[in-house]
């Protein structure tokens, strides 16, 4: 059977060759926080997501900082029930860089993104927005869904993929607890 070029692409994302991708974050580390690529690093992974090499499709590597979940201690005017030290922060680090993109580049919806890299102090994320503004997209039956009012600010929101993910509505068998939300949920009672 004949493979095509997306099933090797992603063959070759499974092993990375390290030299390679250790010298591209040495330039990722150098550049800004927010970079607009031309076409996305993962070709094969862009696509599965719904990207396409169409106007309108942007692509922006985002660079975040590893750590730092763990809510820093105040030292005055609180207290003790107010201090939350032992509290960590429950959003995974890909909804985090989704959220950042949308604050930064607001004309712009944030469809899905991927991770490309991370070393010892930085996760590297590729974010695919696309501009509900762009005719290419209104007349685009695929994608045009994106351009209704009830998807703006999709990541604030948390219904992007990793933010469902990050909020435990993956799962489907045991609902009570997590919908609409896991406070509901309690407020509904046990």
């Amino acid at each position: 059977m004949v493979k095509g070029l997306y099933h090797y692409l992603r063959q070759a994302w499974k092993k990375p060759d390290k030299k390679t991708l250790r010298e591209r974050m040495i330039v990722w580390r150098k550049s800004g926080v927010f970079t607009k690529v031309e076409k996305p690093l993962r070709l094969d992974r862009a696509r599965a997501l719904g990207y396409k090499d169409k106007k309108g499709f942007v692509t922006i590597r985002i660079r975040i900082k590893r750590g730092g979940h763990k809510r820093p201690r105040p030292n005055k005017g609180r207290r003790g029930k107010r201090l939350h030290t032992r509290k960590n922060l429950k959003m995974n680090y890909k909804w985090i860089a989704e959220q950042r993109v949308a604050r930064k580049y607001k004309n712009l919806e944030v469809l899905n993104s991927y991770l490309i890299g991370k070393d010892g102090m930085h996760y590297f994320y590729e974010v695919i927005c696309v501009d509900p503004q762009k005719p290419e997209i209104k007349n685009d039956k695929t994608i045009n869904w994106i351009c209704k009012p009830q998807h703006k600010k999709r990541p604030m929101r948390g219904l992007t993929s990793a933010a469902k993910k990050s909020r435990g509505l993956r799962n489907k068998h045991p609902t009570s607890k997590t919908r609409p939300s896991v406070r509901a949920g309690k407020r509904r009672g046990k």
